[in-house]
């Protein structure tokens, strides 16, 4: 009797497709799904642990790309027994693909931060590896098809209908990944979870091709042996994930989750409370307050009387902390791109306590969305006393663009004539060329650029700069109970020694170059 059949178009005519051959081009969608998860996973994964995103992904992707087409031409060389090494690979791509997002984790945790070079190497050799294994996938999927039942497709039309199941697989990972995988698996267990669909691949195909596979012994054994390792894996991934990050960050973790944005750290040890997004620290509860005091105080009470005043970034609420100690404001607006940082910093205790539950105040607004796109679309008439900008270092192109002139000629649309806008811009000292150019980019706008900066311990040197249309004079008063700032000290804070001074010939930061990206990854990367 001949096997169940359905009719399936291809070309112009319509041909009758077996059950087998259905399944077979079924298995397309599934390999194409799975290839997209590893190199979505690594691309996530290597921001996460090192940084600037776009970049991250970029080479990514591209060495992901290039090992695919390295597989697809290797794919020429094998001849013989294509089910069983078509088998076999699918059993290294589930294995592998599905266990480097857990190995790299591993791997990150277990190597000195000194040796990042070292887990640059095992990334992408990784990353070489399994998208030479998927680069294989496809050729053998669509010779394996015309070995079995080449009488029944024409070329073009086993090209087209292999080549819809592969993109149609990519599609249906390339939106859930984002939106249902990492928030609701985490990393570790996407990727396990798709190795294993790989690994079903490899045991429907072993009991498919039975009558062609030799040693089907061996090769069931090769099946029931991955098909355990994964599961064993998937039941142990969040031991592994608590294990890697208890090591890399040496305290109790109160808080470890993913936001649709960044991993979400917060840990407490015997020096208090630590904040990590992304790997990188945030703020220290032992020192956070001679960041948040300088970075608003020599604003705020320059300006005297603010009444309303905006945030841009600040989502743990230590800025908008500082800046309630004024009678006079009125209204605070904190513009936050990551409502999972808001969230958190309103609701768990601890983190209430640090910032005085500033987030629950009734005048404050919290609006959850990109910065730059907020200001662009609000009325020319919304000005604010005070703009206070606390964003992340300027360390992808992601959040070059909130350094920019472009970035700075909205800010200076909705700067009130007698206004001040204070941005945090890095270290002085360690980044010297990025802070000055920070300052020349406000310039090149039309506005006034003070620079001054403070120790902070948990960072060392740090810089801000203080824009407005009028000069800046010292304050004479400052809020009382404050712990590092006074109206005597602070004249220091805006003096630079030499080797914090302005260098000559910066060149302002605009959208179009970026450059002052460049600028501090060449500067920041010298200390790693």
């Amino acid at each position: 009797m001949p096997p169940p059949s359905t009719d399936i178009p291809a070309g112009n005519s319509a041909a009758r497709v077996s059950l087998p051959e259905l399944l077979l081009l079924a298995s397309v969608f599934v390999v194409a799904a799975c290839g997209l998860v590893y190199e979505l996973a690594a691309g996530a994964l290597a921001s996460y642990l090192l940084g600037d995103s776009v970049l991250q992904f970029s080479t990514i992707i591209g060495t992901y790309l290039f090992a695919m087409g390295l597989g697809s031409w290797l794919s020429r060389f094998v001849e013989r027994q294509l089910v069983a090494q078509f088998l076999r690979i699918e059993l290294l791509v589930g294995l592998i693909g599905g266990l480097m997002p857990a190995a790299l984790f591993a791997a990150h945790s277990l190597l000195p931060p000194a040796h990042l070079t070292e887990f640059r190497w095992l990334l992408y050799a990784l990353v070489l590896l399994v998208g030479a294994l998927v680069g294989l996938e496809i050729p053998l999927v669509m010779r394996i098809l015309k070995s079995q039942h080449g009488h029944r497709y024409a070329l073009k039309d086993l090209v087209s209908q292999v080549l819809t199941f592969d993109y149609l697989g990519a599609l249906l990972v390339a939106l859930a990944f984002p939106l249902l995988l990492v928030p609701h698996l985490g990393l570790i267990r996407t990727g396990i979870a798709f190795g294993l669909l790989n690994a079903l691949v490899a045991v429907w195909a072993l009991f498919l091709f039975k009558p062609q596979l030799r040693r089907w012994g061996a090769h069931a054994t090769a099946c029931a042996f991955t098909l355990l390792a994964l599961v064993v894996a998937m039941l142990g991934a969040e031991q592994l994930t608590s294990w890697a990050e208890e090591r890399f960050y040496g305290e109790q973790m109160l808080v470890r989750e993913s936001s649709d944005y960044q991993r979400v750290v917060v840990t407490s040890g015997r020096n208090g409370v630590r904040l990590f997004l992304n790997g990188n620290l945030q703020f220290h509860s032992r020192d956070e307050y001679r960041y948040h005091e300088a970075l608003v105080h020599p604003a705020m009470a320059a300006h005297g009387a603010p009444k309303k005043v905006l945030v841009l970034g600040g989502g743990d609420g230590m800025a908008v902390r500082e800046i309630l100690k004024y009678p006079s404001v009125e209204q605070v607006t904190l513009v936050e791109l990551d409502p999972h940082m808001t969230r958190l910093f309103s609701t768990l205790p601890l983190l209430r306590e640090l910032n005085h539950e500033s987030l629950l105040s009734p005048k404050l607004r919290i609006v959850n969305t990109d910065a730059f796109g907020w200001l662009g679309q609000l009325p020319v008439d919304e000005r604010f006393d005070v703009i206070v900008i606390d964003f992340p270092d300027p360390s992808n192109f992601s959040l070059g663009k909130l350094y920019t002139t472009s970035f700075y000629q909205l800010v200076d649309q909705h700067l009130s004539a007698s206004g001040y806008a204070v941005i945090q811009t890095t270290s002085p000292l360690i980044a010297r060329r990025s802070f000055w150019t920070v300052a020349a980019t406000v310039e090149a706008v039309g506005l006034t650029a003070t620079a001054y900066h403070a120790h902070v311990p948990s960072f060392g040197e740090w810089g801000f700069i203080l824009s407005s249309r009028r000069p800046f004079a010292l304050p004479r008063a400052l809020p009382e109970g404050l712990k590092f700032l006074s109206v005597q000290s602070l004249p220091a804070l805006f003096d630079f020694p030499p080797d914090m001074a302005r260098p000559p010939g910066l060149e302002a930061n605009r959208l179009s170059n970026q450059q002052l990206v460049h600028e501090f990854e060449a500067e920041w990367g010298k200390v790693h």
